[in-house]
């Protein structure tokens, strides 16, 4: 059976790169920095959030590009189509729109990464709804709740990698972080498929 490795930014409590690097198929999010040094550096999909003030960082983050897991990756997604973020995200207010802040990102991602030579893929608006809907997301909340990439990337990979060929392994997760998100919806969804053992965890800090 194959293996596919979800790793997550929250710290581990061992070392697993090459638990990781040896796996048939890695995903990563964003900025991957708590696993640096622990998780090795393969990287096959690597799943962004195109919005706000976090994309704005990482677009002038000159250490970004050159960094080993971006150079590796085989696909950048792009977890939010522009029609999503129109209808449900904040924009920022006029002060800060006239400092250059935006809250879609995906243009200036596709210039800037296609540019360095990755191939660039946007997730379609039904992706989006479906997963709110899956983690119990009301359509009166998605205003104000949005699931993590982290969501989005592991609900992806068990919709379309079949678990009779492939093993789905998860490290690098602590289901905390930026207010907005439904950590606890979060952990809950995934507690219940590690029960039917569509999800193995392989770091003991997620236990």
């Amino acid at each position: 059976m194959k293996r596919l490795v979800v790793v997550g930014n929250g710290p581990l409590s061992r070392d697993l790169g090459e638990v990781v690097d040896t796996a048939d198929f890695v995903v990563r999010f964003n900025e991957p920095k708590q696993g640096i040094g622990m998780s090795g550096s393969r990287t096959d999909r690597l799943i962004m959030a195109n919005s706000g003030k976090p994309m704005e960082r990482r677009l002038r983050d000159p250490k970004l590009i050159p960094s080993a897991i971006f150079q590796n990756a085989g696909e950048i997604m792009l977890a939010y189509h522009p029609a999503i973020i129109r209808r449900y995200f904040r924009a920022p207010n006029l002060l800060s729109r006239l400092k250059g802040r935006r809250t879609d990102w995906t243009l200036p991602t596709i210039e800037k990464f296609g540019a360095a030579g990755k191939e660039i893929r946007i997730m379609p608006v039904q992706f989006y709804l479906d997963g709110c809907r899956e983690l119990g997301v009301p359509e009166e909340k998605m205003h104000e709740i949005f699931p993590s990439t982290g969501f989005f990337g592991i609900r992806h990979a068990l919709n379309t990698f079949p678990m009779d060929r492939w093993r789905l392994e998860l490290c690098g997760f602590s289901w905390s972080g930026w207010r907005r998100h439904a950590w606890g919806d979060e952990r809950r969804w995934v507690e219940s498929r590690v029960e039917k053992e569509l999800i193995h965890i392989i770091d003991a800090a997620e236990k």
